[in-house]
């Protein structure tokens, strides 16, 4: 991927909802990094106490050089969607989920002000070819689309119903902690947008039932001798989400009507997972699933 890091230092920080905060970040050289919109992913560098990023290492084989540093002196690392980029005004936006695992992350975001420093890792405009981190791939002939995710893929969600053409036609469903977390997205007038919150419920208790009300709406029923010449109906490779990661993200597109983007806490990414493919048949080169993270896992388990 041609990423490259920049050194940044928050500009403003805005909270959302009880869930989300927005942060915005400024540097000298964000003026080149590329707006590639879609859910792009992109990489934080936090800041270590009395050290902020001195350490952090820049330039082509910065990955290689930073898992060499003495953990001490190793700037912690988390996955997010970029938000917004203005390049003109060197400014990229994050919205960060509010959540108390106790991480580096979570202890972070429930401290930055305007003045802090940190790093991010993201697309160079003045690097030549494929970015990479984009996993929003619809077919040119898929004329419906479903996109569902818990909090963590609200952003990446967010991002996409808002660059999608004004005629695109579907469903986003979107899981979050509380109905104080609803936010207002600009998302074509045939793409419905439904919250769920699960107001102290478990975490898929709200988006597995919708899910699967929304593909018996938007799929043509499939009779189950039929599940195979449409792509689906054969047993799955089973994940063991506890070892692996669950990311399977199409090359090539499939014909047919329907494309959806899935992403969100493994498990119950699993289990859609294989509702969609194993019992609704739909193909699975018409389908990303994306294991954002773990029920009891942070990104330093993985």
């Amino acid at each position: 991927m041609t990423f490259r890091v920049f050194g940044v230092e928050v500009r403003a920080v805005r909270k959302l909802s009880p869930s989300f905060l927005r942060v915005t970040f400024t540097g000298d050289d964000l003026d080149a990094f590329e707006d590639t919109g879609w859910d792009q992913r992109i990489k934080l560098v936090l800041p270590l106490p009395g050290s902020g990023v001195a350490h952090m290492p820049v330039g082509p084989d910065w990955y290689a050089r930073w898992r060499e540093l003495p953990e001490e002196r190793r700037n912690p690392i988390r996955t997010y969607t970029v938000r917004y980029v203005r390049p003109a005004l060197r400014e990229v936006d994050l919205d960060v989920v509010l959540h108390g695992d106790g991480g580096p992350a979570a202890r972070w975001a429930q401290t930055v002000r305007p003045g802090d420093i940190a790093g991010l890792v993201g697309p160079d405009a003045e690097a030549t070819g494929p970015h990479g981190g984009i996993e929003f791939h619809p077919p040119a002939g898929a004329r419906t689309l479903l996109l569902a995710g818990d909090e963590t893929a609200v952003p990446a969600v967010a991002s996409i119903v808002e660059r999608l053409p004004r005629d695109a036609r579907g469903e986003a469903l979107l899981e979050v902690p509380e109905s104080g977390d609803v936010l207002e997205l600009g998302a074509p007038p045939g793409l419905r947008v439904t919250w769920l919150a699960r107001e102290g419920g478990g975490h898929g208790s709200r988006l597995v039932p919708a899910v699967t009300e929304a593909a018996a709406r938007l799929l043509a029923p499939v009779r189950a001798p039929a599940l195979a010449s449409v792509g689906g109906g054969t047993a799955l490779d089973d994940i063991d989400v506890e070892r692996e990661i669950l990311w399977e993200v199409p090359d090539e597109g499939a014909g047919g009507d329907l494309y959806a983007w899935l992403a969100g806490e493994a498990g119950v990414i699993k289990t859609l997972r294989r509702h969609l493919v194993s019992e609704r048949g739909v193909d699975r080169k018409a389908v990303a699933f994306m294991g954002y993270w773990r029920l009891g896992r942070t990104e330093d388990d993985d």
